[in-house]
């Protein structure tokens, strides 16, 4: 008998061991699949869950869940979503961070229907699983659906309005801008401070008109951030009223790639020769990384192109070595406005540019069909 008692408690350290060591290696192994998202690496977490983790699926930790579920997301692979999300244990499932991550998976792989029904099936809803379904809708351009959620959350977040807002930009319509003003005075005055929430407060006014009311919010703000003078800036462009843009610029100290990119917007708004000299003066003055950016290379041939510099804008062109096709739309378009069809270089000039696009096309096709052969 006492025998046997010491068997039994000499035997109990070694299972414990054995289930300490199990315990570390799936801390180990959500710990790397970390790492490895982190560094935007997800066919490596997958695979090594598929090495370690798939056949011990219902004993891995929720943050290990959650990771392997981050890596499918990130590569819309909801086939394998769905497997891990069919193999996990209730109570797994149950958990806020898991069906969270659940939810966002379905939305970025595109499934609505089954995120919706996570959710609707969740009976302890956060405001970030409500965010998270509302920019899934604002991304494929159900904005009503993402307002209808928004209704239904009882103490919104910061996160939740500026959802609200996007979606409210997106509708432009005057139900919506009564919603974001109503909104816009419902909320705690700490929201304020937020400079992402002011920016998309600023883009939902603008966006629905309220110019007026952008530049009161805009004005009466003491600490003002990039993206809200890009928000006025952008607003004032699809209100027409691109000296307003452009004065809002000059209030900028050091402007980034956007600042500059709607700069030349505007002055392409306005096609005069006070724009000109404004585009070019700009023009030489931003640092030679920013030429880089072929959206604000384009932007800069398009304005050169509107405000009847033609010279500088082939000279730009063809000094680019490397040319995307909005770059070639931009010269073409400029060339069909100005219609001077007796001028023989210019008719060359366009050309030379549609053959360009063409062998560029007829390039990229190639090596396609090449890739998928």
């Amino acid at each position: 008998m006492t025998t046997r008692l010491l068997n039994n408690c000499l035997s109990f350290p070694k299972v414990s061991l054995k289930r300490l060591n199990n315990i570390k290696s799936y801390i180990n192994l959500a710990t790397e699949m970390k790492l490895l998202n982190d560094k935007k690496q997800f066919e490596k977490a997958l695979a090594i869950f598929d090495q370690h983790g798939i056949n011990n699926i219902t004993t891995l930790s929720n943050f290990a869940i959650t990771q392997v579920l981050k890596a499918c997301a990130h590569l819309r692979d909801l086939k394998r979503g769905k497997i891990i999300h069919n193999l996990i244990a209730p109570k797994t499932k149950n958990d806020i961070y898991v069906s969270s991550t659940l939810i966002h998976m379905y939305m970025h792989c595109g499934d609505i229907a089954s995120a919706q029904s996570l959710l609707d099936s969740t009976k302890t809803k956060t405001p970030s699983m409500y965010g998270i379904m509302m920019k899934g809708y604002i991304k494929n351009k159900q904005a009503n659906k993402a307002i209808d959620l928004f209704n239904e959350i009882e103490n919104p977040d910061d996160v939740n309005m500026i959802l609200l807002f996007n979606a409210c930009a997106q509708l432009k319509t005057k139900e919506t801008l009564d919603l974001v003003k109503k909104t816009s005075k419902q909320i705690p005055k700490s929201f304020y401070s937020n400079p992402h929430l002011l920016t998309s407060l600023l883009d939902a006014l603008m966006k629905c008109g309220d110019v007026a009311h952008a530049e009161l919010l805009f004005y009466s703000s003491k600490e003002k951030v990039l993206p809200m003078y890009g928000a006025m800036m952008k607003g004032y462009i699809q209100n027409n009223l691109p000296d307003k843009a452009i004065n809002v610029f000059n209030e900028v100290e050091s402007p980034d790639e956007v600042n500059i990119n709607l700069l030349f917007n505007a002055c392409a708004q306005l096609k005069t020769k006070e724009a000109l000299n404004l585009v070019k003066k700009v023009s030489k003055e931003i640092p030679k990384s920013f030429y880089s950016n072929p959206h604000l290379l384009t932007s800069l041939l398009d304005a050169l192109m509107k405000c009847g510099d033609v010279a500088h804008a082939e000279s730009l062109f063809y000094s680019s070595k490397e040319k995307v096709l909005p770059m070639y739309g931009a010269m073409m378009k400029g060339i069909n406005r100005l219609n001077i069809y007796d001028n023989v270089e210019l008719i060359m000039c366009e050309l030379f540019i549609s053959l360009e696009v063409f062998l560029h096309c007829w390039t990229w096709s190639l090596s396609f069909l090449n890739a998928i052969s």
